[in-house]
């Protein structure tokens, strides 16, 4: 009892705090978590104080999160949701089929709570997106013409439905319970900050729905999952380029930049996070680039920011002003991106081999 009492206490100290303090980062429950601290990051206040492409990302643990039924589950959930909504998160996601998980009654039959989307099950969330103006990444069952999905419902700011994402690589368990996998190309889907996509838990391993989510644009993908992934969510963030999110039932959920770096992570003692990401940047291959770096920061100053990760020989630049476009810079350097680079590279290699 005197424990709950004290995680009762600092869980309404930290919320009767929060909208006092400017964070780059806010970790839910028990205590913030702290990006790398060799990011410099801009602080960030209200909505319209943003940098045009800075994204705040919302990810939800499931983590100790228990209940009799799928409906009372989807009440708690939105309980803890509701612990971000003061950050005005542009987008938050959700772990793997979570209605359905740790339930005193047990999973339900796939077959019995799948629906059509937008259906019983995901409505509540779209009515959360709606009230908050946010995304919701909501993974469910659905079904289509007598097939069962494990999948992803994206919901807009409207609470309508964007779209949907089905696991391409369900377990042996899953489609002996009725799950179909979904099709071999990934959709992505365009929202008012970039272009996203979905994984979900056992997609970890394999590499062709992540890289056709790259080949189709995506900035942000989501991997809803059952366990972890440890070091190969980070790995996925940089192979890809792109931001990866992971929301899951235990251990850590956490959003790794492109680079592979951690942003925020959820721990022992906070069940969500909240922390933006600036799409404003682009990959490079360090070399031969860098003989024009000096040129770039001489110009641009603070504005520009140039991270170089040397043993891997990677750079990143990111714009630090509503001014500055990253690929204006590209241009008027004549910098190359990593894909651009390695695609020349390629093309180049095809041609001497014949």
């Amino acid at each position: 009892m005197a424990k709950k009492l004290e995680q009762s206490t600092r869980r309404k100290f930290l919320q009767s705090t929060s909208m006092g303090l400017s964070l780059d980062v806010w970790a839910g429950a028990h205590s913030t978590a702290t990006a790398d601290p060799s990011i410099t990051r801009i602080r960030s206040g209200p909505r319209e104080k943003r940098l045009p492409r800075e994204v705040w990302v919302a990810t939800i643990s499931q983590n100790g999160m228990q209940a009799r039924s799928y409906e009372e589950m989807i009440k708690k959930m939105l309980g803890r949701m509701q612990e971000v909504v003061s950050y005005e998160p542009d987008i938050i996601c959700l772990p793997e089929v979570f209605p359905f998980v740790n339930l005193s009654s047990g999973r339900p039959p796939v077959p019995k709570v799948a629906e059509v989307p937008i259906g019983d099950i995901s409505r509540p969330f779209a009515e959360f997106a709606r009230k908050h103006h946010c995304y919701i990444v909501c993974p469910v069952y659905t079904k289509e013409n007598g097939h069962y999905y494990n999948s992803v419902v994206f919901i807009d700011r409207r609470g309508k439905l964007l779209g949907e994402y089905r696991k391409i690589h369900p377990t042996v368990g899953e489609m002996n319970n009725g799950v179909t996998p979904g099709a071999l190309k990934p959709p992505v889907f365009r929202t008012d900050f970039g272009v996203i996509g979905a994984q979900i838990c056992f997609d970890m391993e394999w590499h062709d729905g992540w890289q056709n989510l790259r080949k189709a644009g995506a900035e942000i993908v989501f991997w809803p999952s059952a366990f972890a992934g440890g070091m190969a969510v980070n790995a996925k963030a940089w192979q890809n380029k792109f931001v990866v999110v992971s929301s899951t039932h235990k251990d850590t959920s956490k959003i790794c930049d492109i680079s592979g770096e951690v942003v925020a992570s959820t721990g022992r003692w906070n069940d969500w996070v909240c922390a933006f990401v600036n799409l404003e940047k682009v990959f490079l291959h360090t070399w031969p680039f860098c003989q024009r770096f000096d040129e770039v920061q001489a110009k641009y100053g603070r504005r520009l920011r140039i991270k170089t990760f040397h043993e891997e020989e990677w750079t990143i630049i990111e714009s630090c002003s509503a001014d500055v476009k990253v690929a204006d810079v590209l241009k008027e350097f004549e910098f190359q991106t990593y894909e651009d680079f390695i695609q020349a590279a390629d093309a180049m290699q095809q041609i001497h081999r014949k």
